[in-house]
């Protein structure tokens, strides 16, 4: 009997957090609606997403890309299929691993700092000198945050994935001897 009363008081604490957590992003996605929009702090905040974390998001691209290219090309040299390897490099890297890898490695640079940077400001009362000065919270700490990762996420997937691609073309075509052609020859068809 105390198991299933633990149980159930594990996932009436999960549902609990869930709906805190659906409640914050339901106001933050209310105040981004409300002018007027701190335009500087979003551009500050894309700086410090975006910017900064292009560098990490293009060597993990062109060494995901290098990798499948690598793990690739071995299984389809079996099959006679070495002219496929572009658009399947292509297709990997932009359906799946592009935003998903890209989202891991900015969230774990940004997303880590700016959850300490809010934190400390709890830990030293920053956020409640702020409501008590009439300035609302989350228009200033995390509206520009999220518009700046709206903004941020798919650019730096997309960077992800061109750089991943040429990864791609730098092992398969310089180092395994597949020609240029057919590694992006059929990409575009396979990819439309």
């Amino acid at each position: 009997m105390n198991q299933i009363r633990r149980l159930g008081d594990l996932i009436l604490s999960l549902i609990e957090g869930l709906g805190k957590a659906g409640i914050f992003l339901g106001s933050a996605i209310f105040w981004a609606f409300i002018p007027p929009l701190k335009v500087g702090r979003v551009i500050k905040q894309i700086s410090f997403i975006g910017v900064k974390s292009t560098l990490i998001v293009i060597l993990t691209g062109s060494f995901t890309g290098m990798v499948l290219t690598l793990e690739s090309f071995y299984g389809m040299r079996k099959f006679g299929a070495e002219a496929l390897l572009g658009p399947t490099v292509a297709l990997s890297m932009i359906r799946e691993l592009g935003p998903v890898i890209s989202a891991l490695m900015v969230t774990g640079r940004a997303g880590s700092a700016l959850s300490a940077e809010i934190g400390i400001m709890r830990i030293t009362e920053q956020i409640d000198a702020m409501e008590i000065m009439a300035l609302n919270p989350y228009r200033y700490l995390i509206v520009p945050n999220l518009l700046a990762g709206i903004i941020s996420f798919p650019l730096l997937a997309s960077i992800f994935n061109t750089v991943g691609i040429y990864g791609g073309y730098i092992v398969g075509v310089k180092l395994l001897g597949v020609s240029e052609g057919s590694y992006f020859g059929e990409m575009r068809t396979y990819i439309d």
